[in-house]
C-alpha cells in the first residue's frame, strides 16, 4: 500500500530519560508519523469517515505523551506506535521522536520504528 499520512513536528513536553533531572522536569520532544492506510474511498467520496481523522490521532497521542514517564524514548515510541495501530484504517506506521539536547554537541537524538498491525 502506497498511501500514507504524514504528521510532523509534534512538539511536546513529557518525561522521558533515566537521569535524576530528566525525572523530574519535562523535556521538549517532537514526534513524527507516518500512517500507512489506504486513501482510495476518501479520494472518491470525500467524506471524513473513509479516511484517518489525523486529528483524532493527534489528540490521542498528545495526551498520551503529556502524561507519560518513561526512561527509554524506544518505550515511548512503541507506546505512540500502538496508539496509532489501535485506530481503524491504520495498517503500518513509522513514529521518528527526537529528543533535542540529549547529548552535549548535539541537536537531537531519535528513535525511530516502524510497525505494523501484522506484527506479534
Amino acid at each position: 500500500m502506497a498511501d500514507r499520512i504524514h504528521i510532523k513536528d509534534l512538539l511536546l513536553r513529557t518525561i522521558v530519560g533515566v537521569n535524576a533531572e530528566e525525572r523530574n522536569n519535562r523535556q521538549d520532544v517532537v514526534i513524527n508519523l507516518t500512517l500507512h492506510t489506504d486513501l482510495r474511498a476518501a479520494g472518491q467520496s470525500d467524506d471524513l469517515d473513509d479516511t484517518v481523522n489525523y486529528r483524532t490521532v493527534t489528540k490521542q497521542v498528545i495526551e498520551h505523551v503529556e502524561q507519560s514517564e518513561y526512561l527509554l524514548v524506544e518505550k515511548l515510541a512503541e507506546q505512540v506506535a500502538a496508539i496509532c495501530l489501535g485506530l481503524g484504517g491504520v495498517s503500518e506506521v513509522d513514529v521518528s521522536i527526537d529528543k533535542p539536547g540529549a547529548l552535549r554537541f548535539t541537536r537531537s537524538v531519535s528513535v525511530e520504528i516502524s510497525r505494523s498491525r501484522t506484527d506479534g
